[in-house]
């Protein structure tokens, strides 16, 4: 027997020192502070915030304004934001809504008489008020404990020196930059010399940083009433579009109560809608009347409770998740346990369904960020432009490209989320976070589009059923459910195709099949993963980031 190292080399080649079949590594662990990012850049930044005396607030609002820079194809200034704070001091959970609305002067009606039967994707007319500059100013402004002059200095010096690109961005980068060249001003912005940036090479955008500046030294009104909405307003007006200067000055954020499930004991919270976080919290009171450990994870028993939970709760999310500003949401019905023991009966565990409907109730590309700070102050946070880079709608010289979640109304009369002026879409990005016995146990999100209720779901039965830590959690193979009903209106045909992770069983896939499930092996679409765990008994944060982004969870 050959012995290296003191490692014994009988033992077999499967083996790991994590116990885990699947590639994961060690967990991140620290005290006085804790950032998860999806870009190692961002990450730093908000360590260096951390260090320099600001808050879990101050630096996740430096580090999501690097990220607008240095990771383009999936957020930025011209998109949304959603967070969930906790604040140390009240012991309390806030939830922030800033995501923006529709153009007050467009109509469904416009639409119709266009012969358009969906909203586009690119272009004018999917644009609507970008949110994110507003919920930097509104977390600062309740929360934070340093100005945001300083804050957003590191996005300013890194947009006007240059950063590298990394090797994911850059490939998606290329691919986005290429599709949306067409439209004015892109290619002057992220494709200097005529092409995006390859990894490693050194990319500046003045445009941005003058931007950048120009709200650090004006606030937030330098944004949203000055020349940069006069800017946004005219150029979207000569694209055909009707998002303007009008609805930028009157937009407002609103701070909303975080909902809640407990899932065996640990109360998972969500925003509730326009987004789709209730989404995880329907799936997990299904769930939670089976034997989910028992089961086993990654066995076909598990697999397909959980397609079929998912399938159930997306039926509710096509039919009801929408504004609550312009709908009754009966939003506290959907997350109860009776109304999960209804739903639940709907499962046949011996076969796949093919077509739901929603239960009758009376009456996508992102970035995820968590920090936390050494007075107990945790952030959960997630930003988007939707589609990729967005719009395609680059406003000359601020840098940024504005975002396309207007495509995500459906034009279909009397649904919940039909277009209507001045209305909040749909919205897929959803933060998440759980406490223990009323006090943080984790922050936490999976971004991703549809992906995101899947992935919290997973993150939380791979934890508290399947006894996996932090990192394991979001390292393990994930499963993608697709093809259920839409809040744009389409319907699910067929019961949908399961999208699995490599590192599934094949006699498990293969049960699956027999079970009635579509099954397909996909490389991406699985979402990116962040997460920081409070270990209240040993005074420590956990910090993971997985692999399947750039990103980097670090503390000190």
């Amino acid at each position: 027997m050959l012995v290296i190292l003191g490692v014994s080399m009988n033992m077999a080649a499967q083996d790991r020192i994590t116990g885990a079949p699947f590639s994961t590594r060690s967990e991140v662990i620290a005290t006085h502070g804790m950032a998860c990012t999806s870009q190692p850049l961002a990450t730093q930044v908000a360590l260096d915030v951390l260090k320099a005396g600001g808050n879990a607030i101050d630096a996740a609002i430096a580090a999501n304004a690097v990220l607008g820079l240095v990771e383009p194809v999936s957020n930025g200034i011209g998109g949304d934001l959603f967070a969930i704070v906790w604040d140390a001091e009240s012991g309390k959970l806030y939830g922030l809504n800033a995501s923006g609305r529709s153009p007050r002067s467009l109509t469904r009606q416009y639409f119709i008489e266009n012969g358009y039967e969906q909203i586009p994707f690119y272009g004018p007319l999917p644009v609507s008020v970008p949110g994110c500059v507003d919920g930097w100013f509104e977390l600062n402004r309740r929360f934070g404990s340093m100005g945001m002059d300083r804050i957003l200095q590191p996005a300013i010096n890194y947009a006007r020196e240059g950063f590298p690109v990394t090797e994911l961005i850059a490939y998606y980068w290329g691919s986005n930059a290429r599709s949306l060249s067409r439209f004015p001003n892109v290619a002057d912005v992220y494709m200097p010399g005529g092409k995006a940036p390859a990894k490693g090479e050194v990319f500046k955008n003045p445009y941005l940083a003058n931007t950048l500046e120009t709200i650090a030294k004006g606030g937030r009104d330098a944004f949203y009433k000055g020349d940069i909405a006069r800017t946004i307003g005219a150029f979207i007006k000569e694209q055909g579009g009707f998002l303007s200067y009008e609805d930028l000055s009157s937009h407002t954020s609103e701070w909303v109560d975080p909902v809640s499930t407990n899932y065996r004991g640990y109360d998972v919270w969500e925003l509730p809608p326009n987004g789709q976080g209730i989404a995880a919290l329907q799936m997990l009171n299904i769930l939670e009347g089976f034997d989910i450990a028992g089961m086993g994870f990654g066995s076909s028993e598990y697999i397909h409770h959980f397609v079929e939970a998912k399938k159930l709760a997306f039926e509710d999310r096509a039919k009801y998740y929408a504004d609550p500003a312009f709908n009754e949401l009966p939003v506290e019905e959907l997350i109860s346990k009776d109304y999960a023991a209804e739903r639940r009966l709907l499962i046949n565990p011996r076969r796949a369904s093919s077509t739901l409907d929603a239960g009758k109730i009376e009456q996508g590309n992102t970035i995820y960020m968590t920090v936390a700070d050494e007075k107990g102050n945790m952030v959960s946070l997630i930003q988007s432009n939707y589609l990729g880079m967005g719009s395609g709608m680059c406003p000359p010289g601020l840098g940024f490209i504005l975002q396309d979640r207007g495509q995500l109304f459906t034009l279909e009369e009397g649904h919940y989320n039909v277009y209507e002026p001045g209305k909040r879409p749909f919205h897929t990005i959803i933060p998440a976070f759980i406490t223990r016995d009323g006090k943080p146990w984790m922050s936490f999100g999976v971004m991703g589009g549809s992906m995101q209720p899947q992935g919290h779901v997973q993150i939380v039965v791979n934890m508290i059923d399947f006894g996996m830590n932090l990192q394991e959690a979001g390292d393990a193979p994930r499963i993608r459910h697709g093809g259920s009903s839409q809040p744009t209106g389409e319907k699910m045909s067929d019961g949908g195709v399961l999208y699995l992770e490599s590192g599934i069983p094949y006699e498990e896939i293969r049960e699956l099949v027999k079970l009635g499930h579509t099954v397909q092996f996909d490389l991406g679409g699985y979402g990116g993963y962040q997460a920081i765990l409070w270990d209240e008994k040993n005074g420590v944060y956990f910090g993971a980031s997985e692999s399947r982004k750039d990103g980097q969870a670090a503390g000190y």
